[in-house]
């Protein structure tokens, strides 16, 4: 077996499992638009595409994961209910894909999770336990449940069946707009930037992928570029509470260090300035996670050649009572001209 795991020979990937992937997300999650922006355009003298998973079904692309890990359970792996820890979209994905399946679902998640993403899980039919200060620590909390009721774990990313889930974004994404040659991918784990691999370096290895993170939340990014490149460990206080995980897979790194162009960090006030950006211009709510990305563009951190540019914004759950908070951040940041 390969270093990369199941599904993999050397650094080949078998691409069957991303297409099984396709054809069964497609029964329940929404085919989301994948919009040009003139504004964005003008500001930063790219082609600009939003791949807008904030209108997805759940508010995020973290359904595509869930429902291919879920649809794949035997019936007893069923029976024994599922379990899972997230800071929230995938909490959400797990919920809808259980009630789906009429399984019984239970969510770990950290204690300063917006009470929208909380409430939302509870209302797709889960019961909802708020452990620890981060997704880490409700992690360690899920898989001590797991291990004391023989439940079925649903990790939020570190799982091929959930990668190649995430992994039908970029699938749509090169269908809907050809003319892409660089992807960027906001990351913390690492699911959907690993997916978002398998599919461009399988079908169209000629486009650029890019990760992004929060500086405050850089595992990745140290991973792959190590500390000499002036990032700090772990802080654990960012506004992307999506992508705010300290220990990122050990699947997905294998992957994105086989594979991704570049990792790339951006500002928490330039994350916030993101959010009310797309509010103001783009007239959409995204959450901390999907800014990231943006952000990137926003203040030119690609590489220049890039002239087509997809960027995933990857949800929309976001809490707005913290939105006085990002405008009075925004402030110190301007966008690019």
């Amino acid at each position: 077996m390969s270093e990369l795991g199941d599904g993999f020979v050397g650094n080949s990937y078998d691409t069957v499992g991303l297409y099984r992937a396709s054809e069964k997300v497609a029964e329940f999650v929404h085919r989301t638009p994948c919009k040009k922006s003139s504004t964005i355009n003008e500001l930063c003298g790219k082609i600009v595409f939003l791949k807008m998973e904030n209108l997805q079904k759940t508010g995020s692309f973290k359904i595509r994961g869930a429902m291919n890990k879920v649809s794949q359970l035997t019936e007893a792996e069923c029976a024994k209910g599922l379990i899972a820890a997230s800071a929230g979209n995938h909490a959400q994905g797990v919920a809808y894909a259980g009630k789906a399946r009429n399984v019984p679902v239970t969510i770990y998640m950290p204690i300063g999770t917006p009470a929208a993403k909380v409430n939302a899980t509870k209302g797709y039919g889960a019961t909802v336990k708020l452990v620890g200060q981060n997704f880490d620590e409700a992690y360690v909390a899920a898989r001590e449940e797991q291990l004391r009721t023989g439940a079925t774990f649903i990790h939020p990313f570190d799982d091929l069946a959930v990668i190649e889930g995430q992994a039908t974004v970029a699938m749509e994404m090169i269908q809907q707009r050809p003319e892409i040659d660089t992807i960027i991918v906001p990351a913390g784990g690492g699911g959907l930037l690993a997916g978002t691999l398998l599919a461009v370096k399988s079908i169209r290895p000629d486009i650029r992928v890019i990760g992004v993170q929060s500086i405050n939340s850089a595992a990745i990014a140290i991973a792959y570029k190590g500390k000499n490149d002036g990032l700090v460990p772990f802080q654990g206080k960012t506004i992307a509470e999506g992508i705010n995980v300290k220990i990122p897979g050990k699947l997905t790194m294998n992957i994105i260090h086989s594979f991704v162009d570049d990792i790339i960090t951006v500002t928490e006030q330039e994350i916030a300035s993101a959010i009310i950006f797309m509010l103001e211009r783009e007239k959409t709510l995204i959450e901390g996670a999907g800014a990231a990305a943006v952000a990137a563009v926003l203040n030119n951190r690609i590489p220049s050649t890039s002239e087509n540019v997809g960027i995933i914004v990857s949800g929309g759950n976001f809490d707005v009572g913290k939105l006085s908070e990002c405008q009075q951040m925004s402030i110190q940041v301007p966008l690019a001209k």
